[in-house]
């Protein structure tokens, strides 16, 4: 009897479907998660993917996962009829790294959700990294520098050694008048980012 079928690693093939706008294609999520119409402050979080070597990663996938400024997620197991749906955020986004390994998102700054018991999770956003040569997915959380308070009780934030906990931070900047968050994914090596198994 046949075992297993062995793993594939993900890439780079996975372009062609899932960030298809360089090839003339609509995708289901890009980059840009916000407009005109969406509730709360709108923010874009940039950021470079790099190697073990501190190389960029040129045809990585950044997949982004976040609720609405009220706190809420866009998603059937949201059932919290005390916080508001944004009906013009879908909290899903896609970004395809350039030739320097860059990514960014337009989005809204998450508000903060509850975690089991409902002790209050520090606004974060969920992160996927998809890249050639990995076998699995990579999982990771962006949190705000200027969310200091919130990060200092976040159950899942104080679950990671403090000295790794910089690693998912997003560090703030005011640019022209608008806050725009950096944050590197170093797949591997020194300052390697917190991955989580999920």
């Amino acid at each position: 009897m046949a075992g297993q079928t062995p793993s594939q690693t993900v890439g780079p093939f996975f372009a062609y479907a899932l960030t298809p706008e360089p090839y003339g294609r609509q995708g289901i999520a890009g980059n840009v998660m916000a407009g005109d119409d969406t509730h709360g402050d709108i923010i874009r979080v940039e950021g470079r993917v790099i190697d073990g070597e501190g190389q960029p990663v040129p045809d990585a996938l950044v997949e982004v996962w976040q609720a609405n400024a009220a706190g809420r997620y866009r998603h059937v197991d949201d059932t919290r009829e005390d916080v508001p749906v944004d009906d013009a955020f879908t909290g899903f986004g896609r970004s395809g790294t350039d030739a320097d390994g860059r990514f960014w998102f337009e989005t809204v700054k998450p508000g903060p959700v509850p975690s089991r018991g409902n002790a209050p999770q520090a606004p974060h956003m969920n992160v996927a990294v998809f890249a050639r040569g990995m076998l699995t997915h990579a999982y990771t959380r962006i949190y705000f520098s200027d969310e200091a308070e919130a990060n200092a009780i976040d159950p899942v934030l104080n679950t990671v050694d403090e000295a790794r906990r910089e690693t998912l931070v997003g560090d703030a900047r005011d640019v022209h008048g608008r806050t725009v968050y950096r944050f590197d994914i170093r797949l591997q090596g020194d300052g390697e980012t917190v991955f989580f198994d999920v």
